[in-house]
């Protein structure tokens, strides 16, 4: 057993990184490359998968557009193409962000997976260990996100279910699902266009809404709601834009509880700012939950063979189960930050 281990050791390669190691090659990944690169400074993406924006390209669907206008979403010192519309779609952003790795001659190195990442407090430099090398860097910069893995909540029951069972990490279209019963567990941006997406393509989706959700308009009067919520934060308290932007919710999209969306008592900005919870900026679904094409369903009591029973007593039949249940951070998994602390006797 031991002289295994010498001979792993041994096939692990020690390299030395001039400059910052990055670690993730989405959006953030390439914008601080690019930033160091043009102030002379070189540095080296690592990228756990074979591709730049991975999480488009890979893990969402193909309705997906940007949710803000293109303009609070470009990268530093290049801008969108202008021929590309108010809100780019899925291909388009990966195709800028492509061109963006190009035109900075950007070249991450892929199939890198951080398995470990470590400060030497004696030598001074980051040791960074992938699966056959180990990097070491003075500086690392954690360019990962807030959504490198899915989450998959334990539901009671689920393996009990016959059909399939997917996060939307998997799912990319409704292509297929003409007149089928499908359960979307979860009700933000993602639970909501994917099941847009699904009525779309004439299946009947099933949306759980467990908890309160804030729904903004996309769009007022053709100006986005967060265009105006960031003129608003800059001459007025963050609570008042918060009241003034449910009035508008409300004037546009009406009273959402009477739909079985109940907004929490935190008002949208704040609680993104405390909580993380983005609110969902509404595409359409609204329109179609208002007509009944989506059904908002209660908290999910227990999966069954062929379907689910609800926290109000109702039980339904699906052919499908889809878990918009969004994503976490890698990061506490290979990051490991050392206290130090020095002692005086």
């Amino acid at each position: 057993m031991g002289s295994c281990k010498k001979e792993c050791r041994s096939q692990v390669k020690l390299l030395w990184v001039h400059g910052p190691i990055i670690v993730g090659a989405g959006p953030s990944g390439l914008a601080v490359a690019a930033c160091l690169k043009e102030n002379g400074v070189p540095s080296l993406i690592l990228e756990r998968t074979d591709c730049i924006a991975s999480l488009w390209q890979q893990k969402s669907y193909n309705c997906l557009k940007l949710h803000l206008p293109k303009q609070f979403c470009e990268l530093p010192l290049l801008k969108f193409p202008e021929n590309f519309p108010k809100y780019p779609t899925k291909q388009q952003f990966v195709s800028y962000m492509e061109s963006y790795a190009k035109y900075f001659s950007i070249r991450p190195k892929f199939n890198q997976v951080v398995q470990r990442a470590e400060f030497d407090s004696v030598s001074g430099f980051w040791r960074i260990q992938t699966q056959n090398f180990q990097y070491l860097s003075r500086w690392l910069i954690v360019a990962t996100g807030e959504n490198a893995e899915p989450v998959i909540p334990k539901i009671q029951g689920i393996e009990k279910f016959q059909g399939p069972v997917m996060h939307t990490s998997v799912y990319k279209s409704g292509s297929g699902l003409k007149n089928q019963r499908i359960l979307v567990v979860g009700c933000g941006n993602s639970g909501m266009e994917v099941s847009l997406d699904l009525c779309r393509h004439q299946a009947i989706p099933h949306m759980v809404v467990r908890n309160s959700v804030h729904i903004l308009p996309r769009e007022t009067f053709g100006i986005s709601t967060f265009a105006i919520a960031m003129a608003l934060l800059k001459w007025f308290p963050l609570r008042l834009v918060d009241k003034f932007l449910l009035l508008l919710a409300k004037f546009t999209l009406g009273n959402t509880d009477k739909l079985g969306l109940r907004r929490p008592k935190t008002g949208p900005i704040e609680l993104k700012n405390a909580t993380g919870k983005t609110p969902v900026l509404d595409v359409g679904a609204l329109s179609r939950i208002k007509f009944g094409k989506i059904k908002v369903m209660e908290g999910v009591k227990e999966i069954t063979r062929n379907g689910a029973k609800f926290m109000d007593g109702q039980e339904k039949e699906f052919d499908s189960i889809i878990l918009a249940t969004g994503y976490k951070s890698n990061v506490p998994s290979w990051l490991k930050v050392c206290m130090l602390f020095e002692l005086e006797f």
